[in-house]
């Protein structure tokens, strides 16, 4: 199991992303993905997850309304579609698989290296 994170960088507060989690050395379609970030100092927290089953989301509160999570089990990948990007989201994101979706670090066995995200002006 291989989880590929891409598509960070450095964007102005306001600004959009979109991060990707490219899965390979298993089927996508039966694993449930989710995004983690961790900040400087910060304890790594569950942003959104995507489950296999049904294709259901979850969203930590504090991007809710701005960050969309999708999968496409066809090109092995999920994406991270952030908007309307804050400062506070600066943080190294990190993509996981396992077979239940969830936001605590405990559900997934299978990490991906992560990719920078910086919010500023």
């Amino acid at each position: 199991v291989q989880l590929q994170a891409s598509g960070g960088g450095l964007v102005q507060p306001g600004g959009s992303l979109r991060l990707s989690c490219a899965a390979s050395g298993f089927t996508l379609d039966y694993y449930a993905i989710g995004w983690f970030r961790q900040a400087p100092g910060k304890e790594r927290e569950g942003v959104s997850c995507i489950s296999s089953s049904d294709g259901s989301t979850y969203y930590t509160d504090s991007v809710k309304g701005r960050f969309t999570i999708s999968r496409d089990n066809a090109k092995g990948t999920v994406y991270l579609q952030m908007l309307s990007l804050k400062p506070e989201d600066t943080a190294v994101y990190y993509c996981a698989a396992d077979h239940w979706c969830g936001l605590d670090m405990s559900s997934y066995r299978y990490w991906g290296q992560g990719t920078q995200v910086t919010v500023s002006s």
